[in-house]
């Protein structure tokens, strides 16, 4: 007697030995046979599908290229640092902001490249065209070793035409956040230890780069900065002289900012955040020293 059993009398007695989870049954194999014909997608896929080929013509030697940019408003932006490094779901768009010459070597990040006076052309070509061996990223994606060789040439580069301190400055923040995302995605493999120690002194050395570069930028150089207001500027100083134990400039420039009638409601409460931080660090640097 099936479970079905009786049905007969209602016309239904072909459906008496129906087996009862037989429809179920085929409908996960339909599943897993979808899934055998749509494999999910590594790490690289899911990373090139954020990406275009931007052309580019070289202000120094003429030659066209392309390079491998972000496109606009496919990145989902998850929330920042405290000192502002930006987090992206699936991608690092840190990567994707250097644009490199493949065959002269000129260098810069995208908002700086197309511009550049004639004595920074004639520079350029001396310090750099004359001794760059060609070379090509042809991968679906940058790995993180190939951006950071690419921010060390855009570094270089800005080091040889003589760039203002802000663009050395900016330059140096975003390739210590780029260490930031390596050491983040380091795999544990034998040379784990020996990277983390590597990445982790670069960062610090990239970022106190950026810290001095910015104050004297704040000195001597108008606003905006490197598309930042002096807000953001001063919040961005406040936050990397914690970093650094420079407590008296954050104390300043976070009582500023605290107190401006022109900044914004959003910027002084992280402010405000960044000044308990500041509290705590100078609270736990007295206790040490007892």
């Amino acid at each position: 007697m099936g479970l079905l059993s009786g049905l007969e009398a209602l016309g239904l007695g072909n459906l008496e030995s129906a087996k009862l989870y037989e429809v179920e049954k085929e409908e996960v194999v339909s599943k897993k046979e979808v899934e055998e014909k749509e494999p999910e997608k590594s790490e690289t896929e899911i990373e090139a599908d954020f990406l275009f080929g931007k052309t580019y013509t070289c202000p120094i030697c003429d030659s066209t290229f392309k390079t491998k940019t972000v496109r606009a408003g496919k990145a989902k932006m998850l929330g920042s640092d405290v000192d502002l490094r930006p987090r992206y779901e699936g991608i690092d768009v840190l990567k994707y902001d250097t644009v490199v010459c493949p065959e002269c070597g000129y260098s810069a990040l995208s908002r700086y490249y197309k511009f550049m006076t004639s004595v920074q052309a004639r520079f350029i070509k001396e310090g750099i065209c004359m001794n760059y061996r060609p070379h090509n990223y042809d991968g679906d994606i940058y790995s993180y070793d190939e951006a950071l060789e690419r921010y060390k040439l855009v570094l270089a580069n800005a080091v040889v035409k003589r760039a203002k301190p802000s663009e050395k400055a900016y330059i140096c923040l975003k390739t210590g956040w780029l260490l930031r995302g390596m050491l983040e995605n380091l795999e544990m493999d034998r040379s784990y230890v020996k990277k983390k120690l590597t990445y982790t002194r670069e960062e610090e050395e990239f970022m106190r780069s950026a810290y001095d570069g910015f104050l004297t930028a704040r000195s001597t150089e108008p606003f905006p900065m490197c598309g930042m207001d002096e807000s953001t500027i001063d919040y961005l100083l406040a936050a990397l002289a914690i970093r650094f134990n420079d407590y008296e400039v954050a104390g300043r420039l976070i009582s500023e900012l605290i107190s401006s009638k022109t900044v914004s409601s959003r910027t002084k409460e992280k402010t405000r955040l960044l000044k308990e931080e500041l509290e705590k660090e100078m609270k736990h640097n007295k206790q040490q020293n007892k």
